[in-house]
């Protein structure tokens, strides 16, 4: 296999630092195997992946792997996939939940977040937080009309707890023509995105991007890496109304700076999980007013 041509856009050394990388990918299904195949295309050498999905020949139509995998776990058949393309590469599958595998995201470089559930996303969340990792997460809005993708660097910007909560309450406006809100991250009854995309193409396009956010930390601060102008940024498949009163086009996006809510009880001041002055706090101990639904990681 030759990387002359991933070669002379990265560069010698660029790619060398690239396959050193160890890259993590939670949920394995139609945006997270694309991110890891992506990345696997682009030099990246090492991968943990976990999943606890089985590939169903419904999902064929809307994922990387094909009918040959239906039947097979997802992290599993994505790392096929990966072999086939690089045979070199060095990939850990976890089959599971990621609450059985939290050691999995023990010494990465970066983790890629490609579960529905928020449930699941809170717990990754305060394990970051806790292991000091960099996450992008990257969610696709019902029918596929947009989606967005957003750069967690534990308390430099904004867990994902206060991220969510930010977002969903000071940037969703109401849809032109309806009245009604498009709701960035809209959990239904499952715990999950309410509505599935419409196209694959749709969920693609967001996935694009997180691949290339992703790899563009993998390379930061070196002669390839740009500095990204927000930690946020939401695509728009179709005519989006993101900021009230202006119409963002079609196959565009527009960047957004969300800050760390220093009230936050995940990551705010007086809850730092990994501060000697505080014992580490769970899911369950910040209770509350806060419910999560049971979900499922696919």
């Amino acid at each position: 296999m030759t990387w002359q041509r991933v070669e002379q856009w990265l560069g010698t050394d660029n790619l060398q630092l690239l396959a050193a990388k160890r890259v993590g990918v939670v949920g394995l299904g139609s945006g997270g195997g694309f991110v890891a195949l992506s990345l696997a295309m682009s030099g990246v050498q090492h991968f943990v992946l976990v999943d606890s999905d089985v590939l169903e020949a419904g999902n064929v139509v809307r994922h990387v792997c094909d009918l040959r995998y239906v039947g097979q776990n997802k992290a599993a058949a994505v790392a096929d996939l990966i072999r086939h393309r690089n045979p070199a590469a060095q990939i850990e599958v976890r089959e599971g939940r990621i609450e059985a595998h939290m050691d999995a995201l023990d010494a990465l470089d970066v983790l890629v977040v490609g579960v529905d559930g928020e449930n699941a996303k809170f717990i990754i969340n305060q394990a970051c937080l806790e292991k000091r990792l960099t996450a992008v997460y990257a969610g696709v809005y019902e029918r596929g009309e947009g989606g967005d993708v957003v750069i967690i660097r534990p308390y430099d910007g904004p867990c994902y707890a206060c991220w969510a909560d930010e977002l969903r309450q000071g940037v969703m406006q109401p849809r032109p023509g309806t009245g009604a809100e498009l709701d960035y991250g809209m959990i239904g009854e499952e715990g999950t995105l309410e509505a599935e995309p419409a196209l694959w193409l749709h969920v693609t396009k967001v996935a694009s991007i997180q691949a290339d956010v992703v790899l563009n930390e993998l390379l930061r601060g070196t002669s390839v890496s740009e500095d990204m102008p927000a930690n946020t940024i939401v695509i728009a498949n179709n005519s989006m109304e993101i900021v009230d009163g202006e119409i963002t086009d079609p196959h565009t996006g527009l960047w957004i700076d969300i800050a760390r809510n220093p009230e936050c009880l995940v990551c705010g001041d007086k809850m730092r999980l990994t501060d000697e002055r505080h014992a580490a706090l769970s899911l369950q101990d910040l209770g509350g007013d806060i419910v999560f639904e049971e979900d499922s990681v696919e």
